[in-house]
């Protein structure tokens, strides 16, 4: 079935943060299987228009590129403010010419709030497909909660249909917001790599990878800690803002592993980097968002067959079996330095976990993800 979709995002294109990977990925996947995708953004202050490239993606052609601004309108474009209300009435302005010109989007797609809420109030005739990833009240500041608040009510009980990026996402929003709805699960995904990315099995004390943010939520400072009982390893943190770069390295144990950090790279380069690593880390800590989030390198650690190390969560259960990965207890540096001594030290059992981690991920495709949502958006152009 062939349909039109517009998918909003009012952020600049290419972003190099997993959100952006997602999208770019996401929509790529849903145009090869055949849907008309319009992807409205904010062109980055470079002026590419062409945000794929920057993913390694040929832009498919039946994904049509909407650049808006959300600069201030002239004369006072040139200043440093922007909002997304200019993002927003620019884009309504698009949508109502395009009905006039009969040629409205069959459905609208979005992952942020602000925007979707808008748009319910503006097109409530236009089904939308509200992607949750986060409770957004839960991490505002105390001024802002009521209204965010409110908007996520709206949101998640007035869009056509709500998916989850996990299953406690699904179940927290249900809770706090009484969504009666049925909340389908569509958790991120990563592409395959084909063939399968090369490893020195024998020399993975030497290739152990973080590749994420490092938030204090995501327990990069546990790994930095771990290195104290690494000897002769290195631990190599891909990602994370340089002041918090500055405040980890302050950190390192003054013996252990060697921990080098690298900053953002371009996905390309990250995902090089994750192929030829043999041991992965998530180390996430409990928490608010922990507790459901659906972290990109999750799946893309399994596309290249790395060796885990992940922290117990339930969120990471939701993907992960028992013996799929080292799972050790979180917030205990000493636990996870343990769990990667074990498959140094057991480098056959590390190439056993890789390949299963390999098997694993062919459920977590870019196109497997397209798929899962291509049956519901079905369900909801049949609906409307």
């Amino acid at each position: 079935m062939s349909f039109s979709l517009l998918y909003v995002f009012p952020e600049p294109l290419p972003l190099p943060k997993a959100r952006g990977v997602q999208v770019a990925h996401t929509l790529h996947a849903l145009a090869r299987e055949g849907v008309q995708v319009t992807l409205a953004f904010v062109p980055p202050s470079d002026g590419a228009l062409d945000p794929f490239p920057y993913y390694g993606l040929d832009r498919p052609a039946n994904v049509a590129l909407l650049p808006i601004s959300r600069r201030l309108p002239w004369p006072l474009h040139t200043l440093p403010s922007h909002s997304n209300r200019w993002f927003i009435g620019r884009l309504s302005r698009w949508l109502k010419k395009a009905k006039e010109q009969n040629r409205l989007p069959q459905l609208i797609m979005a992952r942020h709030l602000k925007a979707s809420y808008a748009l319910l109030q503006q097109f409530p005739q236009l089904p939308l497909l509200f992607e949750a990833h986060e409770i957004f009240a839960e991490n505002a500041l105390l001024s802002k909660q009521s209204r965010l608040r409110h908007m996520e009510a709206t949101v998640l009980n007035h869009a056509a249909k709500v998916v989850a990026i996990s299953s406690g996402a699904a179940e927290r929003l249900k809770i706090r917001y009484g969504v009666q709805q049925d909340m389908p699960i569509v958790p991120s995904g990563a592409a395959l790599p084909e063939p399968a990315p090369e490893k020195d099995w024998s020399q993975i004390n030497q290739q152990i990878i973080y590749a994420g943010n490092l938030y204090e939520w995501k327990g990069a400072q546990d790994l930095v800690a771990a290195a104290e009982w690494l000897p002769g390893c290195t631990i190599t943190l891909i990602g994370g803002e340089p002041h918090r770069i500055t405040e980890l390295t302050r950190n390192i144990p003054a013996t252990g592993a060697t921990v080098q950090f690298t900053g953002h790279l371009p996905h390309q380069q990250v995902l090089e980097n994750i192929g030829r690593a043999g041991i992965a880390i998530l180390p996430n800590r409990p928490g608010s968002v922990s507790a459901f989030t659906s972290p990109l390198k999750l799946f893309e650690y399994l596309a290249a067959g790395c060796a885990m190390v992940v922290t117990d969560l339930p969120v990471f259960r939701e993907v992960l079996g028992n013996d799929d990965v080292r799972w050790v207890p979180p917030n205990h540096p000493r636990a996870l330095a343990a769990g990667i001594h074990e498959l140094i030290e057991h480098p056959a059992r590390a190439q056993a976990l890789g390949a299963r981690a390999r098997q694993r991920a062919q459920d977590f495709t870019w196109q497997a993800r397209a798929h899962r949502l291509i049956r519901i958006m079905e369900e909801m152009a049949h609906v409307a």
